[in-house]
């Protein structure tokens, strides 16, 4: 399989406000990576991205492109399109570690049904020492899971649905 139109949009969103232009320059992601254009915290030769990187947005999109190739190759390929560019957006979000331990993982490969908890117990990353929940990392979780879902994208990447979510917790 490969990923659609859908799993990039979603991507792109979260890893770069939509804006690929505004990320050319190496930041510190939340959990304090180095980071560049569309997620990128390795460059294609393995080379960590560090302080004063750039780029340019047809590099952005070759970096996006060969992390990408990684992450299609450890996902099923008798699922849904939607799961197949959910699971890919986890894998390549959470690392493929994690999409590797995680029940999601399990469930797909044993054909139980997914449920919103698959995705959205994945809602912590690690900052300053501190495992903390990022509601950036909840929202992109309940996107994944809509996308799964649904086979698209959430009309606002389920902005929306964030604090009626929390407040229902």
């Amino acid at each position: 399989m490969e990923f659609s139109q859908a799993f990039y949009d979603l991507r792109i969103h979260f890893e770069c406000s939509g804006d690929v232009s505004k990320f050319l320059f190496a930041y510190q992601d939340r959990a304090g990576v180095w980071t560049i254009g569309i997620g990128t915290t390795h460059y294609p030769d393995g080379t960590p991205v560090k302080e004063g990187d750039t780029c340019t947005i047809e590099q952005a999109i070759e970096y996006a492109a060969n992390d990408t190739k990684h992450i299609s190759a450890i996902l099923p390929q008798n699922i849904t399109q939607g799961l197949f560019d959910a699971g890919g957006d986890f894998s390549y979000n959470a690392g493929i570690g994690a999409w590797k331990s995680s029940t999601l993982y399990h469930n797909i490969q044993n054909n139980i049904p997914i449920e919103k908890h698959n995705f959205t117990d994945w809602d912590k990353a690690h900052v300053n020492g501190q495992l903390v929940e990022l509601d950036g990392l909840l929202r992109r979780r309940m996107a994944e899971y809509y996308l799964a879902v649904n086979g698209v994208n959430s009309p606002d990447f389920c902005v929306g649905e964030l604090e009626e979510y929390k407040n229902a917790a």
